[in-house]
């Protein structure tokens, strides 16, 4: 059966975008060891990082777009919102199909996600979503220092089953993952320099990378004018979505806000778009827009 780009592209808007399918359609994962031995560039430190990049009150929306043969169709729309919570962040991301496109496969995708202020790393995730006759709820918690996460997860919120993950190190989820990201000194990053990230997605540990491509201005963005841009190559894995060589490309807004403004990537039956719709509440002066 052919495998609606729409889940791709709806989680590739949720990330900086670093990987973002459903890992039901990995069919590879590439190893530590691999992905240890293509880092150019020594990490920072994954567990402390200095926020100067968003703010509570920041707004962002992005379209989602699918291309089949030479036709581009809004398929649905993905919002990120931040609020104070004292010593967290509040992270709240919803999805959805349009009207339009639900003839097809319809998507309604809640994930909140509170993070420490301090490091950035999350203390709770939340995920319930709703894809075609596909549903799935899962609560996380995540002890940082204890080295643990405990995984409630089920069809409903009321059949839950419990997991206890055991993780070295820090560890991130598929919403603070973006927030973190946008903290990274990119400045300071050579064409060919990768990034290390790891994160928890649906009780399974995923070491992925994420490689400088450098840089590239006056972008047209679809509907919101033209950018200034760095742009990355997040790692991809073949499986039922993408091919192998195929690649992701995300451009992130060259000014202090560090806003992924576009992405784009092939699938094995045509292409994906997510592009910023409205952005409001932002830190900073949003200069990358020409």
């Amino acid at each position: 059966m052919w495998q609606n780009p729409y889940k791709t592209l709806l989680f590739t808007a949720s990330l900086t975008l670093l990987l973002s399918v459903s890992p039901t359609s990995f069919n590879h994962m590439q190893s530590e060891q691999e992905l240890t031995e293509e880092i150019a560039t020594p990490p920072s430190d994954p567990c402390t990082i200095d926020n100067q990049a968003f703010e509570a009150g920041e707004r962002l929306v992005y379209t989602l777009y699918y291309k089949l043969n030479f036709v581009w169709i809004a398929a649905g729309q993905v919002s990120f919102a931040v609020y104070d919570t004292g010593n967290d962040f509040h992270i709240s991301v919803d999805g959805r199909t349009f009207s339009s496109y639900e003839w097809f496969y319809k998507v309604r995708d809640h994930y909140e996600s509170y993070v420490d202020k301090e490091s950035l790393l999350p203390r709770m995730n939340i995920k319930d979503v709703k894809q075609g006759d596909y549903k799935r709820y899962d609560r996380t918690t995540f002890s940082q220092s204890g080295g643990r996460a405990v995984s409630m997860r089920g069809v409903t919120r009321a059949e839950l089953e419990r997991k206890d993950i055991d993780f070295e190190g820090c560890m991130h989820d598929l919403v603070s993952i973006m927030y973190y990201c946008r903290n990274l000194d990119i400045d300071a990053m050579k064409v060919g320099d990768t990034h290390p990230v790891t994160i928890l997605m649906d009780q399974e540990i995923y070491p992925l990378s994420l490689k400088y491509l450098g840089q590239e201005d006056n972008v047209k963005v679809k509907g919101n004018g033209r950018y200034d841009t760095k742009v990355f190559n997040p790692q991809l894995v073949a499986g039922d979505i993408f091919k192998e060589g195929d690649e992701m490309k995300v451009y992130v807004g060259d000014d202090d806000n560090r806003i992924p403004v576009m992405i784009t990537s092939p699938v094995r039956v045509g292409e994906v778009r997510a592009v910023l719709s409205s952005a409001r509440g932002l830190k900073h002066p949003l200069d990358s827009k020409r």
